[in-house]
């Protein structure tokens, strides 16, 4: 698995990393918060990139003071992106040509994602499965992002050392939970700034990252 480099693997982030959702989820949202009978905005949205469902749940039922059921509440945001990542996956600039690379290098990589099981499926049909190893989804852990947990789960089932990967991420709460987890982070960000730290590559699109600047990042063995 390892490579001259010492990169073992790499971890790709979906929403708004892979493929451009963020505007879908904010479509997705204000239904569900106008069927709550509350209103929606980018302000709002902003409180959750990178989160959970249960989180954004939570988080329009306080807003709201509805008195839903959160299962019902969760449900229908579920239904929505769904039907809609279904129907269209647009991929972000970059990204095809960074997984295609990738997997042509023999380079192991997997898919580690907030989002629910039911929303990984049809992503991966899309952009295609042989791209990944495996796939992590939120309701697959006990801890989403920004806890390390699911970026621990990836490495472990790949066989990888953490401090030998590399997390690609466009939230905080993504680059926060690669970062505890001890992986090198790449950084495109989306709809939250980033800014730049020792031990982070902030880059403004996947066009600007090849495996070459990936394998940079971790030290030779």
């Amino acid at each position: 698995m390892e490579t001259p480099t010492g990169l073992q693997a790499l971890f790709f982030d979906m929403d708004g990393l892979l493929i451009d959702s963020e505007r879908v989820w904010l479509e997705v949202e204000s239904e569900v918060m106008a069927w709550l009978g509350g209103e929606w905005s980018t302000a709002h949205q902003e409180q959750l990139v990178g989160g959970s469902i249960d989180i954004a749940v939570a988080y329009m039922l306080e807003l709201t003071g509805a008195d839903a059921d959160p299962a019902e509440v969760g449900r229908r945001m579920l239904d929505g992106m769904a039907e809609r990542l279904t129907a269209c996956v647009p991929m972000m600039p970059g990204a095809k040509e960074l997984l295609t690379e990738v997997r042509a290098a023999g380079v192991p990589a997997a898919l580690v994602s907030s989002s629910h099981r039911r929303l990984i499926e049809p992503v991966l049909d899309a952009i295609g499965r042989e791209h990944f190893a495996l796939s992590v989804a939120g309701d697959e852990v006990a801890r989403t992002k920004p806890d390390p947990e699911p970026y621990l789960t990836a490495a472990a089932r790949l066989g990888a050392d953490p401090a030998r990967c590399v997390v690609l991420e466009d939230s905080p709460n993504g680059v926060a939970a690669g970062e505890a987890a001890g992986c090198a982070t790449v950084a495109v960000p989306g709809v939250l700034p980033i800014p730049p730290t020792p031990g982070r590559t902030v880059v403004a699109s996947l066009r600007e990252v090849d495996l070459a600047a990936l394998r940079s990042l971790i030290p030779a063995a």
